[in-house]
Protein backbone atom coordinates (compact mmCIF):
# COMPACT_ATOMS: atom_id res chain seq x y z
CA UNK A 1 0.00 0.00 0.00
CA UNK A 2 0.70 3.78 -0.77
CA UNK A 3 3.31 5.00 2.02
CA UNK A 4 1.04 7.02 5.11
CA UNK A 5 -0.18 10.45 4.48
CA UNK A 6 -2.32 12.44 6.04
CA UNK A 7 -5.81 12.46 5.82
CA UNK A 8 -6.49 15.20 3.04
CA UNK A 9 -3.15 14.65 1.14
CA UNK A 10 -4.62 14.85 -2.38
CA UNK A 11 -3.37 11.45 -4.92
CA UNK A 12 -2.92 11.72 -8.84
CA UNK A 13 -5.63 9.17 -9.69
CA UNK A 14 -5.53 6.94 -13.31
CA UNK A 15 -8.48 5.20 -13.88
CA UNK A 16 -9.04 3.16 -17.27
CA UNK A 17 -12.15 1.91 -18.31
CA UNK A 18 -15.34 3.48 -20.48
CA UNK A 19 -17.49 6.19 -20.50
CA UNK A 20 -20.53 6.03 -21.63
CA UNK A 21 -24.06 8.18 -22.58
CA UNK A 22 -26.85 7.36 -20.03
CA UNK A 23 -30.45 7.67 -21.52
CA UNK A 24 -32.14 7.40 -18.39
CA UNK A 25 -35.96 7.30 -17.98
CA UNK A 26 -37.50 7.43 -14.77
CA UNK A 27 -40.98 5.69 -14.51
CA UNK A 28 -43.03 5.03 -11.71
CA UNK A 29 -42.58 1.56 -11.30
CA UNK A 30 -40.66 -1.23 -13.41
CA UNK A 31 -42.83 -2.55 -16.18
CA UNK A 32 -43.69 -6.00 -16.81
CA UNK A 33 -43.01 -7.86 -20.10
CA UNK A 34 -45.04 -6.20 -23.03
CA UNK A 35 -46.39 -3.70 -20.64
CA UNK A 36 -46.63 0.14 -22.44
CA UNK A 37 -45.94 2.69 -19.57
CA UNK A 38 -45.32 6.26 -19.76
CA UNK A 39 -41.64 7.80 -18.31
CA UNK A 40 -42.23 10.44 -16.26
CA UNK A 41 -38.67 12.15 -16.79
CA UNK A 42 -35.95 11.46 -19.46
CA UNK A 43 -32.23 12.92 -19.14
CA UNK A 44 -28.57 12.53 -21.10
CA UNK A 45 -25.65 12.10 -19.28
CA UNK A 46 -22.43 10.86 -18.66
CA UNK A 47 -21.97 7.53 -17.26
CA UNK A 48 -19.33 4.70 -17.48
CA UNK A 49 -18.18 3.28 -14.12
CA UNK A 50 -14.46 4.21 -14.22
CA UNK A 51 -15.59 7.78 -14.80
CA UNK A 52 -18.03 7.55 -12.14
CA UNK A 53 -15.52 6.59 -9.69
CA UNK A 54 -13.11 9.21 -10.59
CA UNK A 55 -16.20 11.76 -10.27
CA UNK A 56 -16.21 10.62 -6.85
CA UNK A 57 -13.01 11.21 -5.98
CA UNK A 58 -12.61 14.69 -8.21
CA UNK A 59 -15.42 15.70 -5.26
CA UNK A 60 -13.41 14.16 -2.52
CA UNK A 61 -10.52 16.43 -3.96
CA UNK A 62 -8.10 14.14 -5.30
CA UNK A 63 -6.90 15.16 -8.98
CA UNK A 64 -7.96 13.09 -11.39
CA UNK A 65 -7.27 11.87 -14.61
CA UNK A 66 -8.68 9.66 -17.33
CA UNK A 67 -7.85 6.88 -19.98
CA UNK A 68 -10.24 5.71 -22.65
CA UNK A 69 -11.55 5.93 -26.00
CA UNK A 70 -14.08 8.52 -27.83
CA UNK A 71 -15.73 8.74 -30.88
CA UNK A 72 -15.60 11.80 -32.65
CA UNK A 73 -19.51 12.41 -32.78
CA UNK A 74 -22.27 14.51 -31.74
CA UNK A 75 -22.59 12.79 -28.32
CA UNK A 76 -19.27 13.26 -27.19
CA UNK A 77 -19.77 17.02 -26.53
CA UNK A 78 -21.90 15.56 -23.56
CA UNK A 79 -18.81 13.18 -22.33
CA UNK A 80 -16.49 16.18 -22.15
CA UNK A 81 -19.03 18.12 -20.54
CA UNK A 82 -19.44 16.32 -17.89
CA UNK A 83 -15.80 15.65 -17.59
CA UNK A 84 -15.05 19.27 -17.56
CA UNK A 85 -17.53 19.85 -14.73
CA UNK A 86 -15.97 17.27 -12.22
CA UNK A 87 -12.37 18.42 -13.40
CA UNK A 88 -11.47 15.32 -14.60
CA UNK A 89 -8.32 15.23 -16.90
CA UNK A 90 -8.89 13.35 -20.49
CA UNK A 91 -5.64 14.19 -22.13
CA UNK A 92 -4.72 10.37 -22.42
CA UNK A 93 -8.04 9.42 -23.93
CA UNK A 94 -7.60 7.67 -27.43
CA UNK A 95 -10.24 9.98 -29.70
CA UNK A 96 -11.57 7.14 -32.89
CA UNK A 97 -12.56 8.42 -36.06
CA UNK A 98 -15.35 5.54 -36.37
CA UNK A 99 -17.80 4.24 -34.34
CA UNK A 100 -19.93 5.65 -31.46
CA UNK A 101 -20.41 6.36 -28.19
CA UNK A 102 -21.30 3.37 -25.96
CA UNK A 103 -24.98 4.30 -24.81
CA UNK A 104 -26.72 2.91 -21.87
CA UNK A 105 -30.41 2.76 -21.93
CA UNK A 106 -31.65 2.74 -18.28
CA UNK A 107 -34.65 2.27 -16.83
CA UNK A 108 -34.99 4.05 -13.49
CA UNK A 109 -37.36 2.44 -10.99
CA UNK A 110 -39.43 5.44 -8.34
CA UNK A 111 -40.70 2.71 -6.61
CA UNK A 112 -37.29 1.60 -4.69
CA UNK A 113 -35.18 3.16 -7.10
CA UNK A 114 -33.78 0.12 -8.57
CA UNK A 115 -32.23 0.68 -12.25
CA UNK A 116 -32.47 -1.88 -15.12
CA UNK A 117 -29.72 -0.77 -17.90
CA UNK A 118 -29.32 -2.09 -21.35
CA UNK A 119 -25.87 -1.27 -23.09
CA UNK A 120 -25.13 -1.20 -26.64
CA UNK A 121 -21.46 -0.47 -27.43
CA UNK A 122 -19.79 -0.28 -31.04
CA UNK A 123 -16.39 1.16 -30.13
CA UNK A 124 -13.05 -0.31 -29.59
CA UNK A 125 -11.24 -0.77 -26.56
CA UNK A 126 -8.68 1.16 -24.98
CA UNK A 127 -4.61 -0.87 -26.16
CA UNK A 128 -1.70 -1.08 -24.43
CA UNK A 129 0.15 0.91 -27.16
CA UNK A 130 -2.02 3.71 -25.92
CA UNK A 131 -1.47 3.44 -22.52
CA UNK A 132 2.30 2.82 -22.79
CA UNK A 133 2.43 6.65 -23.69
CA UNK A 134 0.96 7.64 -20.22
CA UNK A 135 3.80 8.50 -18.08
CA UNK A 136 2.52 6.39 -15.27
CA UNK A 137 5.43 7.66 -13.02
CA UNK A 138 3.32 10.81 -11.41
CA UNK A 139 0.40 8.83 -10.35
CA UNK A 140 -0.31 7.48 -6.50
CA UNK A 141 -3.01 5.01 -7.63
CA UNK A 142 -4.02 3.55 -10.90
CA UNK A 143 -7.80 1.47 -11.18
CA UNK A 144 -8.63 -0.28 -13.64
CA UNK A 145 -12.39 -2.02 -14.85
CA UNK A 146 -12.56 -5.58 -14.96
CA UNK A 147 -12.96 -5.55 -18.79
CA UNK A 148 -11.15 -5.52 -22.34
CA UNK A 149 -9.37 -8.90 -20.30
CA UNK A 150 -6.48 -9.55 -22.98
CA UNK A 151 -5.64 -5.73 -23.01
CA UNK A 152 -6.28 -5.02 -19.58
CA UNK A 153 -4.17 -8.12 -18.40
CA UNK A 154 -1.08 -6.48 -20.40
CA UNK A 155 -1.52 -3.08 -18.97
CA UNK A 156 -1.36 -4.04 -15.91
CA UNK A 157 1.51 -6.58 -16.84
CA UNK A 158 3.39 -3.64 -17.86
CA UNK A 159 2.93 -1.65 -14.98
CA UNK A 160 4.18 -4.33 -12.09
CA UNK A 161 6.94 -4.67 -14.62
CA UNK A 162 7.83 -1.06 -14.87
CA UNK A 163 6.14 1.20 -11.93
CA UNK A 164 5.82 -2.01 -9.34
CA UNK A 165 5.57 0.92 -6.29
CA UNK A 166 2.01 2.20 -7.60
CA UNK A 167 -0.94 0.48 -5.96
CA UNK A 168 -3.10 -0.73 -8.30
CA UNK A 169 -7.07 -1.35 -7.91
CA UNK A 170 -9.23 -3.58 -9.74
CA UNK A 171 -12.91 -3.25 -10.58
CA UNK A 172 -15.04 -6.67 -11.11
CA UNK A 173 -18.73 -6.15 -11.60
CA UNK A 174 -19.31 -8.87 -13.75
CA UNK A 175 -18.35 -12.22 -14.59
CA UNK A 176 -16.41 -12.03 -17.95
CA UNK A 177 -14.11 -15.01 -19.60
CA UNK A 178 -10.58 -15.32 -18.08
CA UNK A 179 -11.58 -11.89 -15.89
CA UNK A 180 -9.40 -13.69 -12.83
CA UNK A 181 -6.23 -13.82 -15.05
CA UNK A 182 -6.44 -10.08 -13.74
CA UNK A 183 -6.24 -11.06 -9.80
CA UNK A 184 -2.77 -11.29 -9.43
CA UNK A 185 -1.88 -7.99 -10.65
CA UNK A 186 -3.58 -6.15 -8.34
CA UNK A 187 -3.40 -5.24 -4.52
CA UNK A 188 -6.98 -4.20 -4.31
CA UNK A 189 -9.79 -6.26 -5.74
CA UNK A 190 -13.12 -4.83 -5.35
CA UNK A 191 -16.21 -7.14 -6.10
CA UNK A 192 -19.91 -6.54 -6.62
CA UNK A 193 -22.81 -8.75 -5.82
CA UNK A 194 -23.34 -9.72 -9.07
CA UNK A 195 -19.93 -11.65 -9.67
CA UNK A 196 -19.95 -13.07 -6.09
CA UNK A 197 -23.39 -14.87 -7.15
CA UNK A 198 -22.38 -15.67 -10.31
CA UNK A 199 -19.48 -17.99 -8.33
CA UNK A 200 -22.25 -19.66 -6.59
CA UNK A 201 -22.51 -17.47 -3.35
CA UNK A 202 -25.33 -15.91 -1.42
CA UNK A 203 -23.06 -13.65 0.83
CA UNK A 204 -20.37 -11.82 0.98
CA UNK A 205 -18.58 -13.68 3.67
CA UNK A 206 -18.43 -16.86 2.44
CA UNK A 207 -17.25 -15.64 -0.93
CA UNK A 208 -14.68 -13.64 0.64
CA UNK A 209 -13.44 -16.12 3.04
CA UNK A 210 -12.64 -18.81 -0.03
CA UNK A 211 -11.29 -15.74 -2.35
CA UNK A 212 -9.00 -14.98 0.74
CA UNK A 213 -7.14 -18.51 1.06
CA UNK A 214 -5.88 -17.78 -2.63
CA UNK A 215 -4.94 -14.17 -2.31
CA UNK A 216 -4.18 -13.65 1.48
CA UNK A 217 -1.85 -10.81 0.94
CA UNK A 218 -4.69 -8.53 -1.30
CA UNK A 219 -7.54 -5.99 0.17
CA UNK A 220 -10.62 -7.65 -1.14
CA UNK A 221 -14.35 -5.92 -0.82
CA UNK A 222 -17.76 -7.36 -1.76
CA UNK A 223 -20.52 -5.10 -1.99
CA UNK A 224 -24.00 -6.86 -1.06
CA UNK A 225 -27.07 -3.52 -1.67
CA UNK A 226 -28.84 -3.03 1.43
CA UNK A 227 -26.64 -5.92 3.24
CA UNK A 228 -23.59 -3.04 3.41
CA UNK A 229 -20.51 -4.70 2.45
CA UNK A 230 -17.23 -6.77 3.84
CA UNK A 231 -13.44 -6.33 3.33
CA UNK A 232 -10.71 -8.77 3.47
CA UNK A 233 -6.99 -7.37 5.07
CA UNK A 234 -3.84 -8.42 6.38
CA UNK A 235 -5.67 -11.71 7.52
CA UNK A 236 -8.95 -9.99 9.17
CA UNK A 237 -12.44 -9.84 7.71
CA UNK A 238 -14.38 -6.28 8.24
CA UNK A 239 -18.06 -5.97 7.96
CA UNK A 240 -20.48 -2.69 7.84
CA UNK A 241 -24.02 -2.48 6.97
CA UNK A 242 -25.61 0.00 4.21
CA UNK A 243 -25.77 3.70 5.75
CA UNK A 244 -28.98 4.76 3.71
CA UNK A 245 -31.09 6.61 6.67
CA UNK A 246 -33.27 7.54 3.63
CA UNK A 247 -35.51 5.90 0.56
CA UNK A 248 -33.43 4.90 -1.95
CA UNK A 249 -34.16 6.60 -4.55
CA UNK A 250 -31.17 6.44 -7.63
CA UNK A 251 -29.25 2.79 -6.86
CA UNK A 252 -26.95 3.99 -10.10
CA UNK A 253 -22.88 4.39 -9.72
CA UNK A 254 -23.62 3.29 -5.98
CA UNK A 255 -20.65 0.78 -6.53
CA UNK A 256 -18.64 2.87 -8.69
CA UNK A 257 -19.08 5.07 -5.21
CA UNK A 258 -18.51 2.87 -2.68
CA UNK A 259 -15.31 1.70 -4.98
CA UNK A 260 -14.19 6.00 -4.67
CA UNK A 261 -14.50 5.86 -0.98
CA UNK A 262 -12.64 3.09 -0.42
CA UNK A 263 -9.54 4.23 -2.46
CA UNK A 264 -10.05 7.36 -1.15
CA UNK A 265 -9.11 6.00 2.37
CA UNK A 266 -7.16 3.26 1.79
CA UNK A 267 -4.50 6.27 0.21
CA UNK A 268 -4.63 8.11 2.84
CA UNK A 269 -4.09 4.81 5.18
CA UNK A 270 -7.10 5.05 6.90
CA UNK A 271 -7.36 1.59 9.27
CA UNK A 272 -9.81 -1.18 7.53
CA UNK A 273 -12.81 -0.82 9.71
CA UNK A 274 -13.02 2.96 9.40
CA UNK A 275 -12.08 2.50 5.23
CA UNK A 276 -15.16 0.04 4.77
CA UNK A 277 -17.29 2.43 7.01
CA UNK A 278 -16.60 5.38 5.26
CA UNK A 279 -17.79 3.59 1.19
CA UNK A 280 -20.75 2.41 2.48
CA UNK A 281 -21.66 5.22 4.03
CA UNK A 282 -20.48 7.27 0.99
CA UNK A 283 -22.56 4.73 -1.04
CA UNK A 284 -25.53 5.36 1.03
CA UNK A 285 -25.63 8.88 0.18
CA UNK A 286 -25.29 8.36 -3.42
CA UNK A 287 -28.02 6.25 -3.39
CA UNK A 288 -30.49 9.14 -1.70
CA UNK A 289 -29.34 11.36 -4.16
CA UNK A 290 -30.92 11.34 -8.08
CA UNK A 291 -26.92 12.62 -9.34
CA UNK A 292 -23.83 11.67 -9.00
CA UNK A 293 -22.72 16.03 -7.57
CA UNK A 294 -23.96 14.69 -4.45
CA UNK A 295 -21.24 15.74 -2.66
CA UNK A 296 -21.27 19.04 -4.26
CA UNK A 297 -24.77 19.52 -3.34
CA UNK A 298 -25.85 21.87 -0.16
CA UNK A 299 -27.10 19.96 2.68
Amino acid sequence: MPSSKARFALAKILAIGIATLDIINTVQAYPDEDDEIRATSQRRTRGGNATNTLAVLSQLKHQCYWAGTLANEIDTKIILDDLDKYQIDYSYVDFLAQGKIPTSYITLSKQNGSRTIIHYRDLPEYSLNTFQNIPLSQFDWIHFEGRNISETRKMLQYCKQQYPHIPISLEIEKNRPQIDSLFGFCEVLMFSKNYAKSQGFDNANDFLIQLSSGFNSKILSCTWGVNGAELFANGQYYQSPSFSNEKAINTIAAGDTFNAGLIDNLNSHQNFQKCLNYACELAGKKCASERLDFLLQKT
